[in-house]
């Protein structure tokens, strides 16, 4: 089963650094990262708000817990946004380089 992981970060380069480990381990395929994302938020009993950068980090249900691992432990906040959405579907021959991509982790660690 495919994903679609949403991780804000502080900045581009948190959001550069996060997404370079995603990709060395092989724990994503692709990883968008757009600046300029105004959210606001409840923390700590009162609505702040923060400019952030919003990752779209493609992978596999398989891989999410290590995905979510690095995420934590490389990142700045004390509770990161790491939300994952399922891909129901899309173009096959995207798809198919996703898991291709995914797999050759998984293929040279076995």
């Amino acid at each position: 089963m495919y994903l679609i992981v949403l991780v804000t970060a502080s900045g581009v380069d948190e959001a550069q650094r996060i997404a370079n480990a995603l990709l060395e381990r092989r724990l994503a395929a692709c990883v968008n990262i757009i600046p300029g994302v105004r959210s606001l938020f409840w923390w700590e009993g009162r609505v702040d708000e923060a400019e952030e950068v919003l990752m779209l980090i493609k992978s596999r249900i398989d891989l999410l817990e290590g995905l979510m691992e690095t995420v934590k432990k490389l990142h700045s906040y004390q509770v990161p946004e790491i939300v994952a959405i399922t891909i129901h579907g899309g173009s096959k021959d995207y798809l198919k380089w996703l898991d291709s991509t995914l797999r050759m982790e998984r293929a040279s660690k076995g």
